[in-house]
């Protein structure tokens, strides 16, 4: 199986050259990736739990989808690719985008994009990558982060962060 190939970027995301998916995370150079938060009508997220053959976070949870951009690709093309591998899914209107993370040992030294979306599935779970996916009440994941930080990813945490300070999570 062919490794991906990612584009390799500086302290300001423009592409300085490219790296195989083992390099760039062995060597810990600056790529990119993007995170979709899916909110249902209810105010509640759906969340993945990572699959233990995952390379990082194993078993952890994590965004509704997240995953790396491609060599040449750009970040919202990423996160429809994204949605329909992981989850079977296909956006009914255009993703919002939220903010940038920047990279940091917590992000795996990547920029990432994150968007949201409202909708309701179906989701056809892509079992390669995700062992579940469930809905979470805002309170409760926010919760649960709090008793057991190191069973949700640490990009996952850093956005939830970040929408709470601006103030951008529903109520639930």
């Amino acid at each position: 199986m062919q490794e991906d190939i990612f584009d390799i970027v500086d302290e300001n995301d423009q592409v300085v050259g490219q790296a195989t998916r083992s390099r760039a995370h062995a060597e810990k150079l600056r790529h990119r990736a993007v995170h979709v938060l899916i909110f249902n009508d209810e105010g509640e997220v759906f969340l993945q739990k990572r699959a233990m053959s995952k390379d990082s976070w194993p078993g952890a949870w994590d965004s509704s989808c997240s995953g790396h951009v491609d060599q040449g690709e750009d970040y919202l093309t990423a996160a429809h690719r994204e949605l329909d591998e992981e989850l079977g899914y296909t956006a009914t209107k255009p993703l919002e985008f939220l903010f940038q993370l920047t990279p940091c040992d917590a992000t795996g030294q990547e920029f990432i994009n994150v968007y949201r979306d409202t909708g309701n599935g179906p989701f056809r779970l892509n079992h390669d990558e995700i062992e579940i996916g469930e809905w979470k009440p805002i309170s409760k994941l926010l919760e649960g982060i709090g008793f057991t930080p190191n069973r949700y990813s640490s990009a996952l945490r850093l956005i939830l962060e970040k929408l709470q300070a601006m103030q951008q999570l529903p109520a639930s």
